[in-house]
């Protein structure tokens, strides 16, 4: 369904660099969202639970296989499997989804596997520093100009964002997605960033 966010998911993915995207898709400020304009679901090499760095496991809604080509959104979640083999398997999707102008977002060492494979030579971007994204990319990586040194990073509907980006990476991504009016985004990204302390001060001086 293209109303569909997809997160992908390899084994010890970092479950912390999905929160505040998630979140902000199927909640408002008070409840869960009743019509939310997007819908976020799972894909991982197959169908069987996937583990986090954390220990946590969750059941995908999609293998590699079953993946539907009509998505919103791809979003690539970092952690530990982005070293290893299984992820030479997400290559297609990647450069399917850019040659179908999909909105691809890429965080912390999935940014790195994007810098390896060649996807960040054309847009800005980020990851987590320059030094990491040229150890990765090698010779295939050969945007060092187009790097840019912060949280989170969108151009050409490719955000990229470094491990500790995750509250700028949602806030880009739901910008693309239009999920909700930039303002209404940019108040969720300010109560997470500032915290509820110094934002309810605020709303108190100003009443």
């Amino acid at each position: 369904m293209k109303n569909e966010v997809l997160y992908l998911l390899l084994d010890e993915y970092a479950d912390h660099e999905s929160v505040f995207l998630a979140g902000a898709i199927s909640n408002d400020a008070t409840a869960i969202r009743q019509n939310p304009k997007y819908v976020n679901k799972v894909v991982a090499p197959t169908l069987n639970p996937v583990s986090s760095c954390s220990g946590f496991r969750i059941v995908p809604d999609y293998s590699f296989e079953t993946m539907p080509d009509d998505y919103a959104a791809l979003v690539l979640i970092g952690g530990y499997g982005w070293q290893k083999e299984e992820a030479i398997r997400v290559i297609p999707m990647i450069k399917k989804a850019m040659d179908q102008n999909k909105i691809i977002g890429a965080i912390c060492n999935a940014a790195s596997f994007m810098a390896k494979i060649g996807c960040l030579n054309h847009v800005k971007h980020t990851g987590n520093g320059l030094e990491q994204l040229k150890q990765w990319g090698g010779e295939n990586y050969t945007n060092e100009q187009g790097y840019i040194n912060k949280q989170a990073v969108s151009d050409a509907r490719i955000v990229t964002a470094n491990g500790s980006g995750y509250l700028e990476f949602a806030k880009e991504i739901l910008l693309l997605l239009e999920n909700e009016p930039p303002e209404a985004i940019d108040m969720m990204y300010q109560f997470f960033k500032q915290g509820f302390v110094q934002i309810m001060g605020q709303i108190s001086q100003k009443g």
